[in-house]
């Protein structure tokens, strides 16, 4: 992770929501990896996102971890200007934060709507007001969302299924609206990943598993390695997209 003037995404300023563990952290040392500096949100694992921070340092990039809850609009707003500040202007935001509840309609509470909207919907909407202030001409937006915006195979998922799907249409608008200062916008929707919240060797992996055309879990490194091609100068014209890394679980 050493400096390099040939590394794709060398000068670049990053800030990847929810970057202290999982998939947000696989993305926060991938585009440090190739040459970006890169600030992280996190909520609950402090420890977890200095590790991080402490990692990328070490290997020549310059990071740093901030605390925001990403259903707070008002500390989405406050980490992105502080993120900006501290790395010296942003040039990729990656909204990665996110929540999972799952539960039949009839045992679903309003407040796990709220909170489920708060942070999968809100908290990417107020990202992106954060993208159209401070990324410059050419700069990159990027949403995790999930393959579940296109299928649910499960009892339970309406709301995360629902939250997933107003993203990605979100992004369509948003791509238009960035349009004309060459800004891209596009959601990367996984399909399973290991993870701590769902390993590949869990009680959900047995169910989902068999869905999948290639019968095994993403890592985080798999997603990582698409969110960096398209924070890339190949990627400049890849705008108002959905793209699924889903193991094959749509076809």
């Amino acid at each position: 992770m050493t400096q390099n003037s040939n590394a794709p995404l060398a000068g670049k300023r990053a800030l990847v929501t929810g970057g202290s563990r999982g998939i947000g952290a696989a993305i926060a040392r991938r585009l440090a990896a190739d040459g970006a500096d890169v600030a992280i949100t996190y909520v609950s694992s402090p420890d977890k996102a200095h590790a991080v921070v402490d990692e990328i340092v070490a290997a020549g990039r310059k990071a740093v971890a901030i605390a925001a809850d990403s259903g707070d609009v008002r500390a989405v707003e406050r980490s992105v200007a502080e993120a900006a500040s501290t790395l010296g202007g942003l040039d990729i935001i990656v909204a990665n934060a996110g929540v999972a509840i799952f539960a039949p309609v009839d045992q679903a509470t309003i407040e796990d709507y709220e909170r489920t909207f708060d942070i999968n919907v809100k908290g990417v909407f107020a990202a992106a007001k954060g993208a159209a202030a401070h990324l410059p001409d050419g700069g990159r937006f990027i949403v995790i969302g999930s393959v579940n915006a296109d299928r649910m195979p499960i009892v339970g998922g309406s709301l995360y299924g629902a939250s997933k799907a107003a993203v990605q249409g979100m992004v369509r608008g948003l791509a238009r609206d960035f349009g004309p200062r060459g800004i891209t916008a596009n959601v990367v929707q996984p399909g399973p990943v290991d993870t701590d919240m769902n390993p590949a060797d869990g009680p959900i992996a047995e169910m989902l598993t068999p869905f999948l055309a290639i019968p095994t879990y993403a890592e985080g490194k798999d997603i990582a390695g698409l969110v960096a091609w398209l924070s890339g100068p190949e990627a400049r014209y890849v705008t108002g997209a959905a793209l699924t890394l889903d193991q094959g679980f749509l076809a």
